[in-house]
């Protein structure tokens, strides 16, 4: 029975860790019809039984219930914050456009009917999303479980803030992304990522025994996800306990540095280096470098495994408009208010990308010509935009030829950006071409 239960608390920890696949059917409800305010999810005081999300159960994380969810981690899961520092918020300036935007039409990838902006938000179960141009709110939307007030899942949009971190040790020659990991953090020695170079955890071309297929009751996911659980452990659970300790036992298959392979366990490899080389964890370290900086309005918070290790792979809950605030920074070249809080250098290498080879050979199919570096999806298009992305629809994405920022947050019923990119992608460019060839600026 204990054994059953700490299966049932990894199925919840691995829906939520991971990017890769669709483990059930694709439901019927849309949008409409799955907002956790009309399925009245946690409502009443206090909630009626079926309407109640919480341990122990462990299906938190499966749709619809999902929806309501992506706000309320915190209410299911330890948690540390991302403080905000005691600053006065910045507010951001308001020109909104939004009639204009909500009527921007364009066609899908692979479709034969346009579709329009409005109508891109029900279909991609928009919770929350914000478009800045040219520093101002031109678009601001919230549904579903999301307000102004309230904070969102970021996924693994989070991977990007770890890389951002990384970056900036790079630039400050902090960190030497030449470096073997086994002499960054000697604990991971003998394990796969021992042998792998910094820039190699970074980029995701490390070659790691390593399945993410949810489908086999035998892969890997899951014997990560019994580990990274913040849960107590079950008496007869002998595995690893926590990231940390996980990651030691992760084994090399093939050689590194040849195929990028989107694995969570790197970027928590890279949080475990981050925090080696400057003595804090990556949400402390995110708050003193970037949000505390920025003039963000509310503390953020990332959940954490047992031992209180941070999740930097995937753990991060934000408002909509400090994550519009992160994207507007890298816009300005790292610059906020005439302060510069990211070196310039970093930002050039992130938007110089990775080894487009590498990332060809994964088969991204939607995202031709992309490479992937610290971090961060590089598409290498004439816009040069590019974004942090996330299970079920989350998005950051930097337009810097449309001096555009977009932030989605969403609770699509399938994982996978394979399912709204489709509309995503050729939508982000609609409102670019919009933005960049309007003749009213804010």
């Amino acid at each position: 029975m204990n054994a059953i239960r700490c299966l049932s608390v990894s199925l919840a920890v691995a829906w939520w860790l991971l990017w890769s696949t669709n483990l059930f059917a694709v439901p019927v409800l849309t949008a409409e019809q799955s907002d956790p305010q009309r399925l009245g999810w946690m409502q009443g005081f206090p909630p009626a039984v079926d309407k109640r999300i919480m341990h122990p159960d462990s299906n938190f994380f499966s749709f619809p219930k999902l929806r309501w969810t992506v706000c309320h981690f915190r209410e299911l899961l330890p948690t540390a914050e991302v403080s905000r520092g005691l600053a006065a918020p910045h507010s951001l300036p308001y020109a909104l456009d939004t009639d204009a935007i909500d009527a921007l039409s364009f066609m899908p990838l692979g479709a034969t009917e346009s579709m329009t902006w409005q109508q891109s938000l029900a279909a991609n179960y928009t919770d929350g999303l914000i478009i800045l141009h040219r520093g101002h709110v031109v678009y601001e939307h919230y549904s579903g479980c999301l307000d102004e007030r309230g904070q969102h899942g970021a996924m693994s949009v989070t991977k990007s803030m770890t890389g951002l971190l990384a970056e900036i040790l790079v630039a400050e020659k902090r960190l030497d992304e030449r470096a073997l990991v086994g002499t960054v953090v000697p604990e991971l020695r003998n394990s796969a990522f021992g042998s792998a170079t910094v820039q190699q955890v970074m980029e995701m071309t490390t070659a790691l025994a390593y399945s993410e297929d949810y489908a086999d009751p035998n892969a890997d996911i899951w014997r990560y996800a019994a580990a990274a659980s913040p849960l107590p452990k079950p008496s007869d659970y002998q595995g690893p306990n926590g990231y940390f300790e996980y990651l030691q036992t992760v084994q090399a298959e093939g050689e590194h540095g040849h195929v990028f392979g989107y694995k969570t366990i790197n970027t928590d490899a890279l949080g475990w280096i981050i925090s080696r080389v400057t003595g804090q964890k990556i949400n402390e370290l995110l708050s003193d470098r970037i949000w505390s900086k920025i003039g963000t309005e509310q503390s953020a918070y990332m959940t954490v495994d047992a031992l209180g290790t941070p999740f930097a792979g995937g753990g991060l809950s934000a408002g909509l408009r400090d994550m519009a605030r992160v994207g507007q920074l890298l816009l300005n070249g790292g610059v906020w208010q005439d302060q510069r809080i990211i070196p310039e250098q970093a930002i050039a290498r992130i938007r110089q990308g990775g080894s487009r080879e590498a990332f060809s050979k994964a088969g991204y199919s939607n995202l031709p010509g992309a490479s992937y570096r610290g971090m961060w999806w590089v598409f290498h298009n004439p816009q040069g935009a590019y974004a942090a992305r996330g299970v079920h629809g989350q998005t950051l994405y930097i337009d810097p030829t449309a001096d555009m920022v977009i932030v989605r947050f969403a609770s699509h019923p399938v994982a996978g950006n394979h399912a709204n990119d489709a509309t995503s992608l050729p939508a982000y460019q609609a409102v670019s071409d919009y933005l960049r060839n309007r003749k009213t600026e804010p």
